[in-house]
This record gives C-alpha cells, sequence and structure tokens, in this order.
C-alpha cells in the first residue's frame, strides 16, 4: 500500500489536541502519578511519530492496522531506537488503547481502532526477595556505614521499607506525622492517590524514633527553609531525599553488606524491601488478601504472583527433607 501523503491539516493536529486532553485526564481526573503520566506521554509522542511518517493526518484516519503497525515497529526498532521488549512495548500499547479509548469516549472518534490490538504478554517474572539474615546485614549496614545523622536516616529508612513493604516513593513521599508513634502506624499514599494505614513493627519504629530525635533535626537545621514541609526523611540540605537518593542508599548498605561483587549487591532492586516483605509474611502463614491490603494492590491477582515464590520454596525444603522425595 502507497505511504499516505501528509495534507495542510497534518503533522498530528488532532491527534495531539487529543493526546494532551487524554494525558489532561490521567493527571486530573484519575489521578496517576506523575512517573506514570512521564511514560505515556513518551510513549505517545513516539506514536504521534510513528503516525506522522506514515502520512496519518488526524485520528478520524487511524485504523487498527496502523496501530498494529506501530506495535511491530517498537518490537522492530530502527536507526533511532532499539527494539523494545515485551514488557516495554506493552506499556506503550496499553498507552496507545488507552488514547483510543479516551478519543470514542470524548465523542472525537465513532470506533475504538486499538480495541483489537492486544500488547504483548511478557513472560511471567517473579519479585526478586532475600532471606531474612540478608536484610538484616543490609539493614545493619546502612545503619554501621555512614556516621552522623546520614547514618540513623538511612538505617530508618531501610527500617521503614520492609518493617510496612513501603514503595521506595510512598516512603519518601511521607510526612512526620504521617507516622503514628502511639498506634504504631504509618499512612502511605500509594498509586493515584490511594492512601492504606499499615503497621509499623518494633524495630522500625524504633529506628524511626531514634532518627527523629537524634538526627533529624540536626538535618532540618541545614536548610534556611527548616523542616520544609515536614518531609519525614531529609537530605544533608535539609530538603526532602528524593526516591534516587533513596535507591543509591540501598544500593550502597547492599554493596557494603554482600560486597561489591556478592550475590546480594547483584540481586537488590528498588522493589527488594518491598518483594521481601510480602514473600515473608506469606512464609510466615499471612492471608494472601491481608498481604495485598498492606501492599496497596488493587487486585489480589498482582499479589498472588508471590505464592509462587513460597511454593518454589516449599518445593525446595520438600525436595531435601522427605525420605522419599528424591529417587
Amino acid at each position: 500500500m502507497p505511504p499516505r501523503t501528509a495534507g495542510p491539516d497534518s503533522t498530528t493536529g488532532s491527534i495531539a489536541r487529543a493526546v494532551t486532553g487524554y494525558l489532561d485526564h490521567l493527571t486530573v481526573e484519575r489521578g496517576l502519578a506523575a512517573n506514570t503520566i512521564a511514560s505515556y506521554r513518551r510513549d505517545l509522542r513516539r506514536y504521534t511519530q510513528y503516525l506522522a511518517a506514515t502520512g496519518v493526518r488526524g485520528l478520524a484516519e487511524i485504523s487498527e492496522s496502523d496501530v498494529a503497525g506501530f506495535l511491530a515497529a517498537l518490537r522492530r526498532g530502527d536507526d533511532d531506537h532499539p527494539p523494545l521488549s515485551e514488557t516495554s512495548a506493552a506499556r506503550a500499547v496499553v498507552a496507545v488503547r488507552g488514547l483510543h479509548r479516551f478519543a470514542l469516549l470524548d465523542g472525537l472518534v465513532p470506533d475504538d481502532v486499538a480495541h483489537e490490538v492486544r500488547p504483548p504478554t511478557p513472560a511471567r517474572r517473579l519479585p526478586k526477595a532475600v532471606p531474612v539474615e540478608s536484610v538484616v546485614a543490609l539493614i545493619e549496614a546502612a545503619g554501621s556505614g555512614v556516621e552522623g545523622p546520614r547514618g540513623l536516616r538511612d538505617r530508618a529508612l531501610l527500617e521503614l521499607l520492609y518493617g510496612t513493604g513501603a514503595r521506595i516513593s510512598e516512603a519518601v513521599g511521607l510526612a512526620v506525622d504521617d507516622v503514628d508513634r502511639g498506634q504504631a502506624t504509618v499512612r502511605l499514599a500509594g498509586k493515584g492517590g490511594k492512601e492504606r494505614i499499615v503497621p509499623v513493627g518494633s524495630y522500625a519504629l524504633r529506628a524511626v524514633e531514634e532518627y527523629l530525635v537524634r538526627a533529624r533535626p540536626a538535618l532540618a537545621g541545614k536548610s534556611k527553609a527548616g523542616v520544609r514541609g515536614g518531609a519525614l526523611f531529609l537530605n544533608v540540605r535539609g530538603g526532602p531525599l528524593s526516591r534516587q537518593s533513596a535507591w543509591q542508599i540501598l544500593r550502597t548498605a547492599a554493596e557494603r553488606a554482600g560486597g561489591t561483587g556478592g550475590d546480594l549487591a547483584r540481586s537488590v532492586s528498588p522493589h527488594t524491601l518491598r518483594h521481601s516483605f510480602a514473600t515473608h509474611l506469606l512464609d510466615g502463614g499471612a492471608d494472601v488478601r491481608v498481604v495485598q491490603e498492606l501492599l496497596g494492590h488493587a487486585s489480589v491477582t498482582t499479589t498472588q504472583v508471590y505464592t509462587l515464590v513460597t511454593v518454589d520454596r516449599l518445593r525446595e525444603v520438600y525436595a531435601t527433607s522427605h525420605p522419599r522425595a528424591l529417587s
């Protein structure tokens, strides 16, 4: 089929307006996180560039084959872009499908041409959890490897991440008042602005208490603005600790605990303590729906991937312990 020729009303006019309206909808009405919006914006920018290159002039001209062609282009790559993995391509297609669904519901087009284009199904990856003793080594390395207020802050951060299952972004977003030391709970703001109350264990509570008394005042005093909004975890300049800095604290602690080439340093990720929190709860007999609530998952299906980890552990114990397990 010959390429379509762009006319004077081309270059994405109505498409660009639809993208802007869709992103505004996700931001204002759906309350999606800033990082999610940024990912959608990048994916949709690439989509509009692909459409412009094929001569598509507006929303009404997009066909199902255009959407399918975009998916194929993502997987194939080009001179400017490497081939995307199934996971990354699936995310981009989800963004495109959402755009077309929005355009239909908003009356911009009569049909949803992306409805039948399914995102690729990524291979199911089991969450990475580390043993309890490795978690302890990680936390102790964070507390002992840095002198002064930063050491107390780093230990409190990792204790809280493991003790509550919080995402790193949720932990750095905490205000001092979000921790109720009397009730031993913390209020976390999850995805989509959804809040949840999570119990805090005694180890994490003690570490946070020690940080608040002995370290945070010293960090806050380094900022002319003082506490600056009451953020719980502060950086060395007295401002709120960033997600990137928190991830670096975790990575540095892992290297210190396991050596730069050790297993712990290789396996650590931003979600390591969250995954370990969930896996250890299920190993200890917690109900999967309770773990779902603690993690802030919208669906129990998301949480059930952790049960595969515990089944593998049960199988391992059975194979090494039962007298007739091995031939």
